[in-house]
């Protein structure tokens, strides 16, 4: 867990296996879009920096978080080694928070207990806007990036 004083999105390239004979899947949120695109950014830029081709990295937009189980489901159908699912859920005034929140992690699990291909959650469940902002590139790292060097390595665990 990401705190003001542990940021998780600095790694050591040398401790992780090279992505260039990957295939990545990406599913992102539309929903709270400055926040989903910070961490596709961090995502993308991690995964390319540890060697993955650009052009093995296939990116979807699903309109919402609850939108982005089927959209890692259909990423798993494509011969890709991994898929990073990239949402932002903000608690509000309703138990929506708390039911989108559920759901889409709930689904996450099923699709990594069902199929081959690993899914990343790299959904923020925040109380507020700066939560968010604090981590999708502000003092908290950015989870994308972490996101992405799970996926790498569950690559490389799937690929093993």
């Amino acid at each position: 867990m990401a705190t003001a004083s542990t940021n998780l999105s600095h790694y050591d390239k040398n401790a992780i296996p090279n992505a260039k004979n990957f295939r990545f899947g990406i599913v992102v949120s539309e929903w709270n879009d400055s926040i989903t695109g910070a961490l596709l950014d961090g995502a993308t830029s991690a995964l390319i920096d540890c060697g993955a081709l650009d052009s093995n990295i296939e990116i979807i937009k699903v309109p919402g978080s609850f939108e982005l189980v089927y959209g890692s489901k259909k990423l798993q159908q494509r011969n890709v080694d991994a898929v990073i699912a990239i949402g932002s859920v903000i608690r509000g005034e309703t138990e929506h928070f708390t039911f989108v929140c559920e759901a889409v992690s709930q689904g996450i699990k099923d699709l990594n207990i069902l199929n081959e291909v690993p899914v990343i959650f790299c959904v923020l469940t925040d109380d507020n806007l700066q939560q968010a902002i604090d981590r999708s590139g502000g003092i908290h790292g950015n989870k994308g990036t972490e996101a992405a060097i799970a996926a790498i390595k569950m690559a490389a665990i799937k690929n093993s």
